[in-house]
C-alpha cells in the first residue's frame, strides 16, 4: 500500500485547482483521473467564461485547462491517468484499477472531485443511433473535430443546450429547433440570444413526443405541453433531423462519497444527491472533502474556486498552512464565489419561475425568455442602450442580472460602467465618446455588445458584430442582415473585419446597412 498526503480523486477544474492550491504549500499530492487526457470538461469549452478576472473571465475553458494543468506540472502534482477509484474505505484507503492492475494508497486527507454525469429522457425511440448528449456533441465536436449530425434538435435550454446549440452552428450543423418543456428559458439570456439570431426557433412548453427511424434518427416528433406537463394533442410537429441532442441536465456523481461513509442529503437545487459539507467543502468525515459538481451542480468558474479552497484546507489540517494564511486564502475564496452565486441565476433563485424585475427594478424581457430573443422595441429600457447618443458607440444588449464584467475592464476610456456589483447592469455614459476600438464587443463572453455608427455614411449605418464562425467574409462582401430574430432584414454589405490575438478568436465584422436597420441588424449572413 503507497501512502500519500493527499489523494484528488477527478482531474477536471476542480480537482486540479484543488490539487495545486495544497502543492504550493508543499504536500505531496496525486490525482487519479479515469481519462485519458486530464482537464475535464474544459477542453471541450471553446466558448469564454463569464464573471471577472479572478473568475476567468473571457478566457476561453480549453485555455484555462492548459494553464491548469501547467501549473499542475510547475507544482509537481503527480497525475495518473486511465486510473478509475472504485472504492474510498475506513481510513482514507482507496483502491484504483490502473489499468489492469489493482493499486492500493492511504491518503492522509482526499479530496473527491468526481465532477457530474448527464441526464437522459426517455421516449419512443430514444435508443436509436442518432440520439446524444450534449456532452457527448462538445466530445466529437470540439475534442475530435466530428460533426455529431447535419440536421440537429436540441433539447434543453440550459446554459449547456444553449452553448452546445451555438457550438453545432459553429461546427456546420443546422440546429433545426431548440426545445424545452419549462416555459421559459431556463439559461443566460445573452446565450439564447446568439443562438436565435442565427435563426433557430425556440419551442418551449414543448417535448419530445418520439423519434422517427428504423436504424438510426430520421425525423422528429414534438408536441406542446400544458401547466400539468400532459402533451396538447393536435400540438405534434415534425421535423426532419439525423440528430437529437440531449441537454436536460447533471447529476452529481457522488457514490464514492456515499460508499464512504459521508452524510448525504437529497438536495434538487444542487443537482440530486450530495454530500453534507462545510464552508470548506470537508464532509462529515474528518479530512475527506468534495468539490465541484460532486458537491452541487455548478459552472466551472465556482468549481474552480471550491477546489482552492479545499486544496488550502487539507494543507492547513495537515499542517502545510497557518490558520492566518488559510483564513486569507478562504476569504479571498469565499468572496470570489459569492460574486459568481449573485443575480437572478443564483442558487437562491434557482428553480424561481416568478422573477419579473431586474435587481434594478426594470421588467424583464419576456420576449427574451419566451422566444429567445429581445424585442427592439424593449431595449430602451435598459442602461447599456443609448439612442439618443450619435456617431459610433455601444449599444450592450444585456438584459438580465449576470455575474459578468470584462466589458467595463475592456474600455480604455471608461464609457462602460458596471461598478463594484458584478451583476448589475452595465450602464454606457453619455458624456464619454467612444473611440470605436471594439474591445468590448470581443471582451463580452455573451457576445451581447455591438457598435453602432449612424453617421458612417448619409443613408446608412456601420454595424459592428462579434463574429465566430469560419470561413470570415471578404471586405466587399455582399450577404443579408438578420435581426435579433435570425428574419433576414435587408441586404449587408462588408466594410470591415478586424482580428486580433488579444481578441481570442472573437472577430469583429463592420457591416454597411441602410439607416434605419442600426437598431435591427445584429448577424450577418453570406449569400451562398
Amino acid at each position: 500500500m503507497k501512502r500519500v498526503e493527499l489523494i484528488v480523486i477527478g482531474g477536471g477544474p476542480a480537482g486540479l485547482s484543488a490539487a495545486i492550491e495544497a502543492a504550493k504549500s508543499g504536500l505531496k499530492v496525486v490525482v487519479f483521473d479515469e481519462n485519458a487526457k486530464p482537464g475535464g470538461q474544459l477542453f471541450k469549452q471553446i466558448h469564454k467564461f463569464f464573471g471577472s478576472k479572478e473568475h476567468k473571465a473571457k478566457v476561453r475553458g480549453y485555455k484555462i485547462g492548459q494553464e491548469l494543468l501547467a501549473e499542475a506540472e510547475e507544482t509537481g502534482v503527480a497525475v495518473v491517468l486511465d486510473a478509475t477509484v472504485i472504492g474510498i474505505y475506513e481510513g482514507k484507503e482507496v483502491t484504483v484499477m490502473v489499468g489492469d492492475a489493482i493499486e492500493h494508497y492511504k491518503g492522509d486527507t482526499l479530496i473527491v472531485a468526481t465532477g457530474a454525469s448527464e441526464n437522459m429522457v426517455t421516449f419512443p425511440g430514444w435508443t436509436l443511433p442518432g440520439v446524444i448528449g450534449a456532452g457527448a456533441a462538445q466530445t466529437m465536436m470540439n475534442l475530435h473535430g466530428v460533426k455529431p449530425g447535419e440536421k440537429v434538435l436540441m433539447l434543453g435550454s440550459g446554459n449547456v443546450g444553449l452553448v452546445v446549440s451555438f457550438q453545432l452552428l459553429q461546427a456546420g450543423c443546422e440546429v433545426v429547433a431548440l426545445v424545452d418543456a419549462a416555459k421559459q428559458v431556463g439559461g443566460y439570456g445573452v446565450h439564447a440570444a446568439k443562438v436565435a439570431r442565427c435563426g433557430v426557433n425556440f419551442y418551449l412548453s414543448h417535448t419530445i413526443v418520439k423519434a422517427e427511424g428504423d436504424d438510426k434518427v430520421e425525423g422528429v416528433i414534438i408536441g406542446a405541453v400544458d401547466e400539468n406537463w400532459q402533451l396538447i394533442p393536435g400540438s405534434e410537429k415534425h421535423f426532419e433531423v439525423d440528430t437529437i441532442c440531449l441537454a436536460v441536465g447533471l447529476s452529481p456523481m457522488s457514490q464514492l462519497l456515499k460508499v464512504a461513509g459521508c452524510a448525504m442529503i437529497e438536495d434538487p437545487k444542487r443537482g440530486g444527491t450530495v454530500p453534507v459539507i462545510d464552508e470548506r467543502g470537508e464532509t462529515t468525515i474528518k479530512g475527506i472533502f468534495a468539490v465541484g459538481d460532486v458537491s452541487g451542480i455548478e459552472e466551472a468558474s465556482s468549481a474552480m474556486i471550491e477546489g482552492r479552497i479545499a486544496g488550502a484546507a487539507a494543507a492547513n489540517a495537515l499542517g502545510y498552512l497557518s490558520n492566518e494564511d488559510f483564513k486569507d486564502r478562504h476569504k479571498t475564496g469565499e468572496k470570489a464565489l459569492d460574486a459568481l452565486r449573485q443575480g437572478m441565476f443564483g442558487p437562491e433563485n434557482k428553480g424561481k419561475k416568478d422573477l419579473t424585475l431586474t435587481e434594478e427594478g426594470l421588467l424583464l424581457s419576456q420576449s427574451l425568455l419566451q422566444k429567445g430573443y429581445l424585442e427592439e422595441q424593449e431595449m430602451g429600457a435598459y442602461p447599456g442602450v443609448k439612442t439618443e447618443i450619435k456617431g459610433i458607440h455601444p449599444v450592450i444588449e444585456c438584459t438580465q442580472n449576470i455575474p459578468c464584467n470584462p466589458c467595463q475592464d475592456a474600455c480604455v476610456k471608461g464609457c462602460i460602467k458596471i461598478g463594484a456589483n458584478i451583476t448589475a447592469l452595465p450602464v454606457v455614459d453619455t458624456q464619454l465618446a467612444c473611440t470605436g476600438c471594439g474591445m468590448c464587443v470581443a471582451a463580452c463572453s455573451g457576445q451581447a455588445i455591438f457598435l453602432v455608427d449612424d453617421h458612417s455614411e448619409p443613408g446608412y449605418a456601420a454595424i459592428t458584430i462579434p463574429y465566430e464562425f469560419l470561413p470570415l467574409p471578404e471586405k466587399g462582401a455582399i450577404g443579408k442582415a438578420l435581426d435579433r430574430s435570425g428574419t433576414e432584414v435587408c441586404q449587408a454589405e462588408i466594410v470591415g473585419i478586424k482580428s486580433a490575438k488579444v481578441m481570442d478568436h472573437t472577430s469583429l465584422l463592420t457591416m454597411k446597412v441602410p439607416a434605419e436597420m442600426a437598431m435591427k441588424a445584429r448577424f450577418y449572413k453570406a449569400i451562398g
